[in-house]
């Protein structure tokens, strides 16, 4: 489906791009990526452009063969348009929820000091390090096409490495789910 493959080679080519700009000593992923709102690096655009960002070839692999393979079904079922922006609104909603989170977070345990020590003896001011909190993937547009694949085709059998036998789409998606909470309550806070 062509919006399955035109988000894929956006994808592609942001990651190729960060490659290159990389190597001309400029951040895509700190220009393009979702800062915290109370950040000085944060812009409005960021809640689009860090959907289509990546950390690594792993995540962008991994992200990118769940689109492949769940989006292009959902896109035949639902047309290319309501694909579109679904996959936009839930990337999206998920930079929001991410941006509660980390604010949260600074609010807690961060909001009465000035100045944050990172390690090796090295203290920055907070503003530089609410800079350092950098989200970046289409793992949030990702999970919301798991949902609603599952939701869908809750009972589609799924065969799925290393697991030996096929399980149902429903089991997939909330095994997922778990796993990437508690990987994700465990995350130091600083992007993917």
């Amino acid at each position: 489906p062509v919006v399955t493959k035109n988000l894929l080679a956006i994808n592609v080519l942001m990651f190729l791009a960060l490659l290159a700009f990389e190597r001309q000593g400029i951040d895509l992923n700190n220009l393009l990526g979702l800062h915290l709102f109370i950040a000085p690096d944060f812009r409005p655009y960021q809640l689009v452009t860090y959907i289509f960002m990546h950390g690594s070839f792993t995540h962008i692999f991994v992200n990118m063969f769940s689109l492949w393979m769940f989006g292009r079904v959902l896109e035949q079922v639902w047309g290319s348009k309501r694909f579109l922006v679904y996959y936009l609104l839930t990337g999206i909603g998920a930079g929001l929820m991410q941006e509660l989170v980390q604010f949260a977070y600074y609010y807690i345990e961060l909001s009465a000091y000035a100045n944050v020590n990172i390690g090796g003896g090295v203290i920055v001011p907070m503003a530089e390090y609410l800079n350092m909190w950098t989200t970046v993937g289409a793992s949030g547009a990702v999970y919301g096409i798991l949902l609603a694949f599952g939701m869908l085709f809750p009972n589609t059998q799924m065969f799925v490495f290393p697991i030996p036998f096929p399980i149902k789409a429903k089991f997939f998606v909330i095994g997922y789910a778990v796993i990437e909470l508690f990987s994700g309550l465990g995350a130091s806070g600083d992007g993917i």
